[in-house]
Formats: structure tokens, sequence, C-alpha cells
């Protein structure tokens, strides 16, 4: 597996409010306006998991597989070209400081890993810069 790491992003709000939001896909449904359009299309969710189409590669389905509360959330692909887990994790700092970071483990082979490190790396960035910009305090 290849890992690749998002920086650590500061959410300025508790653990317990961006965990609850993220731990429940649809609560996406709030935020659906916030996703660029442009990269994403056919986005579908429910509680569990969610379904894009990203060009150029295809329809992914993404499944929460584990549920850490206020700390850490796993998702693993169960519609994609390649094998892929992403981990969601979080750590509050202060009351309304959080530290959030992301992780795709994906399985790539020898041939794919050229071509897809660089692109996985940026959509693992912005991921994390969207998320980071979400407007969690909409819960309360």
């Amino acid at each position: 597996m290849n890992e690749f790491v998002s920086g650590v992003k500061t959410i300025p709000h508790n653990d317990r409010c961006i965990f609850a939001m993220l731990s429940d896909l649809s609560n996406l449904e709030r935020i659906k306006n916030h996703i660029p359009q442009d990269k994403v299309r056919n986005f579908t969710f429910d509680s569990d998991s969610c379904n894009i189409t990203v060009d150029p590669v295809g329809s992914i389905n993404f499944r929460i597989i584990e549920r850490e509360p206020n700390k850490t959330i796993k998702f693993a692909t169960t519609n994609s070209p390649v094998l892929l887990h992403l981990w969601i994790q979080l750590k509050q700092a202060a009351e309304n400081d959080t530290r959030m970071k992301l992780t795709v483990h994906a399985d790539l082979n020898p041939f794919l890993r050229p071509i897809v490190s660089k692109p996985l790396q940026e959509g693992l960035d912005r991921m994390a810069e969207l998320l980071a910009g979400l407007p969690y305090e909409i819960l309360h």
C-alpha cells in the first residue's frame, strides 16, 4: 500500500462538532453547495456511504468502516478502479481549535503509481482544505 498524507489543517470548532458532521454522511446535504461541481459529479450519499464521479477516474463509492468518536473516521472504497482507504483524524488542541489530517492508503501497482500519485496527493490536499472550511456551526 502507498500512503498519502495531507497537511495538518486547523478547524475553529471542537472535535465533537466536527466528528458529528463528518461521521454521518447524510449531513453532506447541508454542505453540498460547498463541493466544487467542476471536479465532482453525480454526488450521492446516505449516512454511511457516498458515491462520486471524478474525472478521469470514474465512479468511486466510499463506505465508513470504522468510527472512533471525536478522533477518527475510516473509509474504504467499495467500487473503485483502485483499492483505497481514507482516514480522517481529529485532535482537539483547545475548545474551538481542532487539528485534522487526512491519510489515504492506496493499492497502486508500479505502473499506476507514477501516473496517479501527484493527482491523488493534490486531490487529498484539496479535500483537506474543503473539509477544514466547512460550516460546522450549522449543526448547532
